[in-house]
């Protein structure tokens, strides 16, 4: 018996201004709760989105449904699964409830599986600290559960990224099964149609795309030039029926059957009767994710290294190439992991959402410079007119958005850094970045670290010359010379730097404006 388990990605981005800095647009005074329509164009968000719900989602749920409602009452059922990104779902929410209420319709009918990923479709998986990434698991795992009333077991990265970490968080996290590429270098020739076992991991199922046989449909379906055009259901089953393994994972984008593909080219038809044709076979089924994970044992183990060794389903090279291969998406990727800090000091919601729309992966996606058949695809998605256009869209973006962050949360030019004493051996290992953090570390440090400052005029000078702030200088140089200590010392300037910020941010309009 084989399994075939069919997954589709669905995944629309909030796409930036395309003329945001060539209009002069960046740092106007803008209210912060004009930011999202300020950087991102809804105007060509809901273009796309429209057009691919005419061509692609309703007419495809459409045929899901239909074959589901079908094959309900026989033995084997028709069974599909989705992966598909807490962005989609707010674009379904913003341009189309009826769109939203069809998926819904589909997570009611039991056969219709689907998957977790990351909120943002980002590449926080890839930061050097997880707590990014949980996050917005957890967020993706809240807006399945309000919205489709689902909870998924089984996860998929972004664009399939995976390592041995990454395996490692998700099964912390309690999921069943993670998926990545069945590409060859983890595999050293294994076959990528059974499950495997994560490197250092107990539990979770590795799941494997099978590439090829996606490809098939996702690349190469409405090609002329390929010797196996056109491509009919019956051939398809036929070779999924001489393929062997436990389970065969076809996981191609959603927008192939419609979009990619349009309707003229026969890709509806090939769906409708994909199904009838893989059930006539007495030993395939169809199958979700988690059922065979659920069901199969682990064929052996697999070791990604996290150094070197992440892959993805991306380009040929299937790794984080295609994202961060050159100079400009790592400028704008150290740009957007400069910002964390910050944007978590401020503890502002509408920060944080804007932050992690600029996480999106297909941002850096655009900025994707190498030429070929990987170049015609990435040029293909984009709205852009180059790679630099791209970059120079999202890095003046991103650097506005910087500018009012700073602002708001009162940013110091350098940090300061907590000691007890001189020399290396005292320091604390207590840092701020801006006026907020200073009152909180100021909260909890020694007495022994504050009196040790407030005694060389450590205070008054970072507040003059990082934070540029001469009346708070002032007020702590008071401070000082009364020569309180212990307690009180630690209340007053407290009490001092929470009234400053508080001032401060009542000049500032609505947190974000400029003067």
């Amino acid at each position: 018996m084989t399994d075939i388990v069919l997954i589709f990605e669905v995944h629309q981005p909030h796409r930036l201004k395309r003329d945001f800095y060539w209009e002069n647009q960046i740092f106007k005074r803008v209210k912060k709760k004009e930011l999202f329509n300020y950087y991102f164009d809804r105007f060509v968000n809901r273009e796309v989105f429209e057009r691919a719900c005419k061509k692609c989602y309703f007419p495809s749920n459409q045929i899901l449904l239909d074959l589901i409602d079908k094959y309900k009452t026989e033995r084997k059922r028709v069974k599909v699964s989705f992966s598909i990104s807490g962005v989609f779902l707010e674009q379904c929410e913003m341009f189309s409830g009826d769109l939203l209420e069809s998926f819904k319709q589909l997570a009611a009918t039991g056969c219709a599986e689907f998957l977790s990923q990351t909120y943002y479709h980002s590449l926080a998986s890839l930061y050097p600290e997880r707590d990014e990434f949980i996050e917005q698991v957890k967020m993706h795992e809240q807006i399945m559960k309000d919205l489709l009333n689902y909870r998924p077991k089984v996860f998929e990265n972004t664009e399939l990224l995976y390592n041995n970490v990454i395996a490692k968080t998700i099964e912390k996290l309690g999921y069943l099964g993670i998926f990545t590429e069945g590409v060859e270098r983890i595999l050293h020739d294994k076959s990528p149609n059974y499950l495997y076992s994560p490197k250092n991991c107990k539990k979770i199922k590795l799941l494997l795309r099978n590439y090829k046989l996606t490809d098939d449909i996702g690349f190469r379906f409405s090609a002329r030039w390929w010797s196996e055009w056109p491509l009919t259901a019956e051939k398809y089953a036929s070779w999924l029926a001489t393929t062997l393994g436990h389970c065969i994972n076809i996981f191609p984008d959603y927008e192939t059957f419609g979009e990619h593909h349009w309707p003229e080219t026969g890709i509806h038809d090939f769906l409708t009767h994909l199904p009838e044709h893989i059930l006539k076979w007495w030993h395939l089924h169809m199958a979700t994710p988690s059922e065979v994970a659920e069901k199969y044992a682990s064929a052996g183990e697999i070791d990604v290294p996290e150094l070197g060794g992440t892959v993805s389903w991306a380009d040929l090279e299937r790794d984080a190439s295609c994202w961060l291969g050159n100079t400009m998406q790592w400028a704008y990727y150290t740009s957007l992991r400069r910002l964390e800090s910050f944007v978590k000091e401020a503890d502002d919601k509408d920060f944080s959402a804007i932050w992690r729309y600029f996480q999106t992966s297909d941002h850096l996606y655009y900025m994707f410079t190498a030429g070929g058949g990987p170049g015609e695809v990435h040029s293909y998605f984009s709205p852009f007119s180059s790679p630099t256009d791209a970059f120079v869209t999202a890095q003046a973006a991103i650097l506005d958005f910087e500018n009012r962050v700073r602002l708001a949360t009162m940013t110091a030019n350098e940090p300061f850094l907590f000691y007890t004493g001189v020399g290396e051996k005292n320091f604390t290992r207590m840092i701020a970045r801006s006026l907020k953090e200073f009152t909180r570390v100021i909260q909890k440090i020694s007495v022994k670290s504050l009196e040790f400052h407030n005694s060389r005029r450590d205070f008054e000078k970072w507040t003059r010359k990082s934070l540029g702030d001469k009346m708070l200088s002032e007020q702590l140089r008071k401070v000082r010379l009364s020569k309180i200590k212990g307690e009180p010392l630690r209340k007053t300037i407290v009490k001092i730097a929470k009234r400053r910020f508080d001032e401060s941010r009542e000049n500032v309009e609505t947190s974000t404006g400029y003067f």
